[in-house]
C-alpha cells in the first residue's frame, strides 16, 4: 500500500489542481447562506397561501419572485454557481465536488439561529458523519483524482443516462408527487445536480477549446433541462423540510453522483489501488447514511409536531420581507 500511494503521488498528484479546493469553499458559503434564504421566502410563500402538497404550484412559484429573501438567496446561490464552475476549470470533479458539504454545516448552524431550533444529538451525529464522509472522500481523491479530457464517446454515455433519469424523475413526479416527502425531492435534485456538475465541466472543457460540434449543443440542453427540473424539486424540499436538511442531500447525492461518473465514465481514478476504491465506496455510504439519518431525526420534520408549528408562525411573523 505504501508504494502504491508514493507511486500515486509521484504519477497523479498535481499541486495545481488544488486551486480549484479555496474557490469551492467560498462557492459552499453562498450556497449555505443562498439557501437559508431561499427556504424563508418558500416558507413565507407557502404560509400565505396554501400548503404545497403535490408540488408548489405555478401561482406560488410567481409569488416567490416578489419575496426579497428568494430573490437575494437565488442570486447568492447563482453566484455559488459560479464558483463552483470556476472551481471545476480548475479540478477535477472528484476533488472539488464533494467540498460543498461545508455548506452543511454552515446552514446548519445558520437555521438554528434563525427558526430558534437546537439541533439534537442525533442530527448532530448526522451532520457529523456527513462531514467526515465526504472529508476522508475529498483526501483520498486529492491524492489519486486525475483531470482527463472528456471523449465523444463518453459524453454520448452521460447524455443517455441522464436521459433515463429525467424521464424516470419526470414520471414518478407526475404519477406519485402527491406522496412526495422532502427526502424524495433532495434525492431527486442531488442526482439531477450531479450530472449537471458533470455535464458543466464538459461545457467548459469544450467551449475552452474550442470543439464546436453538435454534442456541445445537446450537452447544454441537457444541462438546463437537469437544472430546471432539480431546481424545482429543490423549492419543493424547502416547502416540506428544514434547509440544512435540503443541503445535506445536495452537497453528498450531488458530489458522489457527479464523483461516480468521474470514476466510472471520465476514468479520473484511472490507476487508483483497489483500496482507494473500497475507500471511495465505504467513505461515500458513510456520507449517504448520514444523510438520511438527518432526515429522520431532525427536529424539524414532520415527526416533531410542536418544533415545527413554531418555525410555521416564526416565519409568519418575520419582517425579513
Amino acid at each position: 500500500m505504501g508504494t502504491e500511494l508514493m507511486d500515486a503521488l509521484d504519477l497523479s498528484y498535481q499541486p495545481s489542481q488544488l486551486l480549484g479546493i479555496p474557490v469551492a469553499l467560498v462557492g459552499a458559503c453562498f450556497l449555505s447562506i443562498g439557501a437559508q434564504l431561499q427556504h424563508h421566502g418558500v416558507a413565507k410563500v407557502e404560509a400565505n397561501t396554501r400548503n404545497a402538497e403535490g408540488g408548489l404550484s405555478g401561482r406560488q412559484l410567481g409569488l416567490l419572485l416578489a419575496r426579497p429573501s428568494w430573490v437575494v438567496g437565488t442570486l447568492l446561490l447563482g453566484l455559488a454557481i459560479v464558483f463552483q464552475l470556476v472551481s471545476l476549470k480548475l479540478s477535477p470533479i472528484i476533488l472539488v465536488q464533494p467540498l460543498g458539504v461545508v455548506g452543511l454545516v454552515i446552514t446548519s448552524i445558520l437555521n438554528a439561529k434563525v427558526s430558534g431550533v437546537r439541533l439534537n444529538r442525533q442530527s448532530v451525529f448526522a451532520v457529523s458523519l456527513c462531514v467526515s464522509g465526504v472529508g476522508a472522500f475529498v483526501l483520498i481523491a486529492a491524492v489519486f483524482a486525475r483531470d482527463l479530457p472528456v471523449t465523444s464517446r463518453a459524453l454520448v454515455v452521460i447524455l443517455i443516462v441522464l436521459a433515463v433519469v429525467l424521464i424516470a424523475f419526470a414520471l414518478l413526479f407526475w404519477f406519485l408527487r402527491h406522496r412526495f416527502k422532502a427526502i424524495i425531492y433532495i434525492v431527486g435534485a442531488g442526482v439531477l445536480y450531479g450530472f449537471v456538475a458533470t455535464l458543466a465541466k464538459v461545457v467548459i472543457d469544450r467551449v475552452s477549446n474550442a470543439e464546436w460540434d453538435w454534442l456541445l449543443v445537446l450537452c447544454i440542453v441537457a444541462l438546463l433541462a437537469a437544472a430546471a427540473l432539480g431546481a424545482y424539486f429543490v423549492q419543493n424540499a424547502y416547502s416540506s423540510g428544514p434547509p440544512d436538511l435540503v443541503i445535506a442531500g445536495l452537497t453528498v447525492i450531488d458530489p458522489l453522483v457527479a464523483v461516480t461518473i468521474g470514476i466510472v465514465v471520465l476514468n479520473e481514478a484511472a490507476g487508483a489501488p483497489w483500496w482507494a476504491m473500497v475507500g471511495f465506496a465505504v467513505t461515500g455510504a458513510i456520507a449517504i447514511y448520514g444523510v438520511f439519518l438527518l432526515a429522520k431525526h431532525h427536529p424539524q420534520t414532520g415527526s416533531d409536531a410542536p418544533v415545527a408549528d413554531r418555525v410555521a408562525d416564526a416565519t409568519r411573523e418575520s419582517t425579513l420581507d
